[in-house]
């Protein structure tokens, strides 16, 4: 058995993937229409049923909303004094993302909690109807969100999501009033003057196609990022079917050249790697990383297995072994070493920063 206690590590490696092959993409998943954005709802709330790790009762800024739920609910506290004691209530900031596409009354979206004071956890909690308004001021109350607070990570356990938490009151318009044109803006995963151009090219190739009558180009590009389309005067008069078949419109993903991207989700631990990336070599020095290696190996049985642990998977559906590039290096260094998800991301963040991670870094 031979034993390595290792401080730093050579990676020199390629990482993922195929090559690109024939992939279209509708414009409504490359881009959205300008003015067309997500938007987030707000709220103060109480998270209840906390098993001994909420705020302390000893706080006003808790004690006074408690005390003002029992009021309406027919049980008035005339001294604060009397919930000193109490640590089964939390007071959360909570957030609900509306998507682009807006939301209309009865709708049911995630929602998000998180802890403003003391509270340790918010495990096993539930979230007491909470009014969300929006984040100016003097806005109204636009829906209301309780139910189950989920802990996602025991490591951060003052934080949780609600799945379909919140409830519209009303509906919430996104989309912008189109008459004689509009703009697209490409994600910004997908900006570039060839992406942009594609874009444009493939909503004229379209209408060049049909009968409907144009006298010149319905779409130019304006920057890396915008598109700008005209409305045919022939659709001017209800211009929601022609926004519609652009948003449609079929687009080749192979020849936008988007850049390899690695993506990494900070929140849920997941890390995507798209296109051909590679790492030029370099010198990590992480932690006390710890290598343990046994020779010869050993035989595997029912009261002794050998566990593979693996935090990396390359999805390459349908491909052949002679299209693939290497990921095993990387893979195998960080399984040996059992690297936690969060430190392979700040590993690649490293990488990015020193120039040696031929991709684009994007952290959610």
């Amino acid at each position: 058995m031979r034993r390595f206690a290792m401080s730093a590590i050579l990676l020199t490696l390629a990482l993922l993937a195929r090559p690109a092959f024939a992939q279209t993409a509708r414009i409504s998943e490359l881009a959205r229409i300008k003015g067309q954005g997500v938007s987030t709802l707000q709220g103060l709330g109480l998270v209840m049923g906390l098993n001994g790790t909420g705020d302390s009762g000893k706080e006003l800024a808790v004690a006074r909303p408690i005390a003002e739920v029992l009021r309406r609910n027919g049980n008035p506290i005339p001294d604060l004094e009397e919930l000193a004691k109490g640590r089964s209530v939390a007071l959360v900031m909570v957030t609900c993302e509306v998507p682009r596409e807006g939301a209309k009354t009865d709708d049911q979206l995630d929602v998000r909690v998180s802890v403003i004071h003391s509270a340790s956890s918010l495990e096993g909690g539930i979230l007491y109807t909470a009014p969300l308004t929006a984040p100016v001021p003097g806005s109204g109350v636009w829906g209301y969100a309780n139910g189950q607070v989920i802990v996602e990570s025991p490591d951060r356990p003052t934080t949780g999501f609600i799945p379909e938490g919140a409830y519209i009151a009303k509906d919430i318009d996104t989309t912008p009033d189109i008459t004689s044109s509009f703009q697209l803006v490409l994600a910004p995963q997908y900006a570039g003057y060839r992406a942009a151009a594609e874009i444009a090219g493939a909503i004229n190739d379209e209408y060049l196609l049909t009968t409907r009558t144009i006298g010149e180009k319905i779409a130019r590009v304006i920057d890396e990022r915008t598109v700008h389309v005209t409305v045919p005067d022939s659709e001017r008069r209800a211009p929601a079917g022609f926004v519609g078949d652009v948003m449609a419109t079929s687009v080749s993903v192979s020849r936008l050249s988007v850049p390899a991207q690695v993506i990494c989700n900070t929140r849920t631990g997941q890390i995507t790697v798209t296109g051909d990336v590679r790492i030029s070599p370099a010198v990590i020095t992480h932690d006390d990383l710890v290598i343990t290696t046994t020779l010869p190996e050993p035989i595997p049985t029912p009261a002794d297995p050998l566990v593979d642990k693996s935090r990396w998977a390359a999805l390459v559906p349908g491909a052949r072994e002679s299209e693939l590039a290497r990921i095993e290096d990387l893979q195998n260094a960080l399984n040996q070493l059992d690297v936690p998800v969060t430190d392979q991301i700040q590993i690649l963040q490293m990488l990015h920063r020193a120039g040696k991670l031929h991709a684009r870094l994007i952290i959610d």
